[in-house]
């Protein structure tokens, strides 16, 4: 506990630093400079471009800059303005060509070391000609999306809000030009079955050395990404690397970092402390991002939402809420919302996730096995007393017996500061995908009685549908809801049904895999590019909905797309088609 409090007290005391803050958790604090400036820019962006349909606040706070910030400023106020201080779209764009690189130029592009164009024994168990060589142009999309920093990032980074890091990197693709935390994990999984070992242990390097710096990794490597994490799933990446490898140096290197990272994962504003029925109490964990202001990446986005809410401090926790969204990854979704679909009944802090717990269930036993790995007896034994307190937590506050589920869990209020009564009524009933997420976790897939009501379940659930597994059944218009499928949760189901070794849950998995392999590779041939997210409703259509038009690439796509041919392969009499 002590050591919790001392972790938190770091990361409070670093964020103040950083912004600049009287108060780590103040909507009235400054924040830095440089991204206080760019959200100005975006501004008046938004009001100058207003009838562009491809307006995407993001790149203005992406921007990186030609000369200093009191030269760029001292400009953009010198602009012309009309009497109601509007910018012409001449002057602004004269203004913007002038003073900024674009988006994304202060990374460039890379051709990894270890990318050749077909690996040795790439793929073996597919038969089938015309997929093996699609399959060849996914593996080739690394050479797209790997980047390393430009010279004026290392050499002058005031400039820029994107962060430096030590290594090469890949990215997701599209508006997503820097690193992202969760992402990674597939990337890793692709990387792996392309033999790119190199390129994979370059990310975790990376993710590593945010820890180092900020105590946690970063939602993304964005200065303005420094007030949330995302799914912990370092220790995960890690994990398959020395899988893949054996490589203990690796292990030796991360520990010290997977261990601060749990630390912070356990700090008090992440933690919740559940009295059950019969008295017992258990604690675990939640999304709580550091920050009650618009996220900078969305600023014109957050404040209009929060524009209804008269009172301040409702406004603050909207705010807090909607970065806390952004932190799990799913962003945004009925899930988080007290009163669906109404947005701004999002309560993310409200709620404690059956997933997050699954990922820190999974990081307390990789911590446990890379220790028995060094020869650390001590913390491994520690760490699998600690994994065998969450199992047992997770059963009795997310376990639903009569849906066999784990349901989300949703507190009374955001406080973490007095334990919460649990009760049943507090759980949500709605179907989610994120519901079977502790099946991919060896303490769950390894019961074999509960791997065979978990394949009932999924089966009876509504989720799988003729393209893969739904988000959740709620079309909200939002991109983590129906119909929308995301390549990390059908990994992540069909793994756990695998490694169940039922012969059921194998044969579901397969039917899983070929449903998203088929509609990825009909995406692909209709638009010639991968995809974010795919419409699990129609085989070959891609996702839609959220704050931001689809976005092509894309990494964690290619990582689960070829992990699955790995898995499963593609017999050559097997056609391809919707």
């Amino acid at each position: 506990m002590e050591r919790n409090k001392y972790l938190l007290l770091l990361l409070l005391l670093s964020h103040l630093i950083f912004t600049g803050s009287s108060s780590p958790m103040s909507s009235s604090s400054s924040s830095i400079p440089l991204v206080s400036f760019l959200q100005l820019l975006q501004q008046t962006a938004y009001e100058t471009f207003s009838n562009s349909k491809t307006f995407d606040p993001k790149t203005y706070v992406d921007l990186p800059l030609k000369f200093d910030l009191s030269q760029t400023e001292r400009a953009f106020h010198n602009l012309p303005r009309a009497a109601n201080g509007a910018v012409t779209v001449e002057d602004l764009n004269g203004y913007i060509e002038e003073y900024f690189e674009g988006a994304g130029d202060d990374l460039v592009y890379l051709e990894p070391e270890d990318f050749v164009p077909e690996p040795e024994g790439f793929l073996e168990k597919v038969k089938n000609e015309e997929v093996r060589a699609w399959a060849l142009e996914i593996h080739s999309l690394w050479k797209n999306l790997s980047r390393k920093m430009s010279s004026r990032v290392m050499s002058e980074p005031q400039l820029h809000t994107l962060i430096p890091l030590p290594c090469s990197v890949v990215v997701p693709g599209s508006r997503f030009r820097e690193v992202y935390y969760w992402d990674s994990y597939w990337v890793i999984r692709g990387l792996l079955v392309s033999k790119m070992y190199n390129t994979a242990k370059a990310i975790v390097t990376n993710l590593v050395s945010l820890i180092e710096e900020y105590g946690f990794v970063l939602n993304g490597a964005r200065a303005y990404y420094t007030n949330r994490s995302q799914p912990p799933l370092l220790s995960a990446m890690i994990y398959e690397i020395y899988h893949s490898t054996g490589d203990i140096e690796l292990v030796k290197r991360c520990l010290p970092a997977l261990l601060k990272e749990h630390e912070f994962w356990n700090s008090e504003i992440h933690k919740v402390t559940i009295t059950d029925a019969q008295g017992c109490t258990h604690s675990l964990n939640r999304y709580y991002a550091m920050w009650n202001k618009p996220r900078p990446e969305a600023y014109i986005k957050d404040k209009e939402s929060a524009s209804k809410f008269l009172n301040g401090s409702e406004k603050e926790q909207f705010y807090r809420d909607l970065a806390s969204a952004a932190e799990s990854g799913w962003d945004f979704s009925t899930r988080w919302m007290r009163d669906p679909p109404d947005f701004t009944t999002l309560a993310t802090t409200s709620v404690i996730p059956v997933d997050l717990n699954a990922f820190l269930l999974g990081m307390e036993l990789n911590i446990a096995f890379f220790a028995k790995v060094i020869g650390d007896d001590n913390t491994a034994e520690e760490f699998l007393e600690i994994s065998d307190v969450r199992k047992k937590a997770m059963n009795c506050v997310f376990w639903n017996e009569n849906m066999k589920q784990w349901l989300d869990y949703w507190l009374s209020s955001s406080t973490s500061e007095e334990a919460q009564v649990r009760e049943a009524l507090h759980q949500n009933q709605d179907v989610y995908a994120s519901n079977f997420v502790p099946l991919w976790m060896e303490p769950f897939y390894s019961d074999i009685s509960l791997a065979g009501n978990i394949v009932e379940s999924l089966k009876s659930s509504g989720l799988i549908r003729a393209a893969g597994i739904a988000t959740s059944l709620t079309d909200s218009g939002q991109q983590w809801d129906f119909p929308n499928g995301w390549a990390p949760l059908q990994h992540m189901l069909v793994e756990g049904l695998v490694k169940s070794g039922l012969k059921e849950a194998k044969s579901l998995a397969e039917e899983i895999a070929i449903k998203w392999i088929t509609t990825n590779y009909i995406v692909y041939k209709k638009t010639g590019v991968m995809h974010e997210k795919f419409d699990v409703e129609h085989c070959g259509e891609f996702g839609g909905g959220g704050e931001y038009v689809p976005q092509t690439g894309f990494g964690w796509s290619n990582g689960v797309l070829l992990a699955f041919l790995e898995e499963f392969g593609w017999p050559e009499d097997r056609k391809i088609s919707c």
